[in-house]
């Protein structure tokens, strides 16, 4: 069931993209299972916290094993040296993923996410914006190009959920299998076949 590999830290940046949840509930189920969490969280997801969720930025970070400040450039995370699992960002901004994808970091989070691609470590980009014009599909192009991976976040209707937390369980589980972490959230497929 659940991952017994939790020697390696996961780097989980939330954006202000709709969808804060999806980053709150990861660092719920990280936690839950002794993954070492360092989080970085921009102002606008703060801002955006304040209309979708009764979790305080206070209550998200004390969810996580370490907050980085999203101006600290010189955080653990901004280096090579530290060893991770990788970075999922969850939800992702289509101006977080712009940035990362231009190679020009302005905060921690595209440092970190920068630093993930160039030690060919697992970036994952939960990103949350619809629809999307050429300029956006061109920039998830360059993202894949480079090695990471962009996981739009859809909702999955064939496991059959019963309510809102399955749908964002379901799909978060989905993002956690790219880093080999198994939270029991995902029922494999199986065919009538």
């Amino acid at each position: 069931m659940a991952n017994t590999n939790v020697s390696l830290p996961l780097i989980l940046g939330i954006s202000g993209a709709s969808g804060v949840v999806y980053g709150i509930r990861t660092l719920e189920i990280l936690k839950s299972l002794n993954i070492e969490s360092h989080l970085i969280v921009s102002k606008s997801a703060e801002l955006t916290m304040t209309y979708e969720v009764d979790t305080t930025p206070k209550q998200v970070r004390q969810l996580a094993t370490k907050v980085h400040p999203i101006g600290d450039v010189g955080a653990s995370v901004s280096s090579g040296s530290f060893k991770t699992r990788g970075m999922l960002i969850l939800p992702c901004s289509i101006r977080t993923m712009s940035e990362i994808a231009s190679g020009v970091t302005t905060s921690l989070m595209s440092r970190a996410a920068d630093v993930v691609l160039k030690e060919r470590r697992r970036l994952v980009l939960g990103v949350r914006e619809t629809p999307l014009h050429v300029g956006h599909l061109r920039t998830m192009t360059q993202i894949a190009e480079m090695g990471g991976v962009v996981a739009p976040i859809v909702p999955a209707f064939y496991n059959r959920p019963k309510s809102l937390e399955e749908i964002i369980d379901h799909t978060i589980g989905r993002l956690l299998d790219h880093f080999d972490i198994d939270a029991g959230l995902v029922s494999p497929w199986r065919s009538d076949d």
